[in-house]
């Protein structure tokens, strides 16, 4: 066992089954089978997904019937566009309400402004590389969401994600260096960093005193290998299954968990792949990437 007994919780995101970025793909997968399924293949938790009621009460009741929790709601910020700061701090507060109520105490965000990943249009091509003077405005963003999160009792946990104007280990870096690290915390996501070309071992490794939240995600090399010749859209790539669950693609997890356990990682583990369920078969997927984080991490 690499981390120590009641350390990591082990959750799962609702894109095994369905997709909030492309609500077409899973779309006649109803949120009952989506949290059954989740419980069955092991799960103590999950993230909220579209299809989840909106009622905080209705939420935590079907939740606690199948033994889960809530690991985190997603809160995208928009803080780089213009005229859009009092909405994005509006919708955060809403977002971090609602997860207080249904007993969570992450809330995920990313800086959605000039994002391309929802667009049909080709990732690194078309993606934002932020200026200065839109930098700093999301620095001192992800301090105020910080700081009401840190006043809630809660974390706020930012997710560097494909197609955003933080992509890369170099922005990472950059964001965990302007940042208060009593404010702004980090998610790693082990997929989109290695799809973006980088290392989530050496992440890890560098900076784990920032890590609260994990997202683990696997890639298929031979996806991601045509997706570098062609450049095409992230809904492309996913259709095509460029993700897919720990330990069924090309991402070694056992150093990665590690180098965690060895920071002194405490929180959730998260299981997410964003896949076509009529191609990947989420119940099958997710009963087997439960199977190897048994045998890698012993949890």
């Amino acid at each position: 066992m690499l981390f120590p007994e009641g350390a990591v919780t082990l959750g799962i995101t609702p894109t095994v089954w369905t997709n909030d970025d492309f609500p077409g793909i899973g779309e006649d997968i109803p949120f009952e089978q989506c949290v059954s399924e989740m419980a069955l293949a092991g799960f103590a938790g999950c993230s909220v997904g579209h299809k989840f009621p909106k009622d905080p009460a209705t939420l935590k009741a079907a939740l606690d019937l199948r033994g889960l929790r809530v690991s985190e709601p997603w809160a995208s910020t928009y803080f780089t566009a213009d005229g859009m700061h009092e909405r994005t701090v509006a919708g955060f507060r809403d977002q971090m309400a609602f997860i207080k109520a249904v007993g969570g105490d992450r809330v995920v965000v990313a800086e959605l402004g000039h994002a391309v990943h929802q667009q049909p249009l080709a990732l690194l091509a078309n993606r934002p590389v932020f200026g200065d003077e839109q930098w700093q405005r999301m620095v001192n963003g992800l301090h105020e969401l910080g700081k009401l999160a840190a006043d809630a009792g809660m974390t706020l946990c930012y997710h560097h994600h494909m197609g955003t104007g933080v992509q890369t280990r170099a922005e990472v870096d950059r964001l965990l260096a302007d940042t208060d690290p009593n404010l702004v915390h980090l998610l790693l996501d082990t997929g989109h960093l290695t799809w973006a070309g980088d290392d989530p071992l050496a992440l890890a490794a560098d900076h784990g005193d920032r890590i609260a939240h994990v997202h683990l995600k696997d890639l298929r090399q031979e996806v991601l290998r045509r997706w570098q010749g062609a450049d095409t859209s992230f809904r492309d790539a996913v259709l095509e299954g460029i993700f897919t669950v720990p330990g069924d693609g090309m991402i070694d997890f056992g150093p990665i968990l590690r180098a965690l356990a060895g920071s002194g990682y405490r929180g959730w583990l998260v299981v997410e792949a964003e896949q076509d369920p009529a191609r990947a078969h989420p119940l099958t997927y997710a009963m087997r990437a439960r199977r190897y984080l048994r045998d890698v991490a012993g949890v």
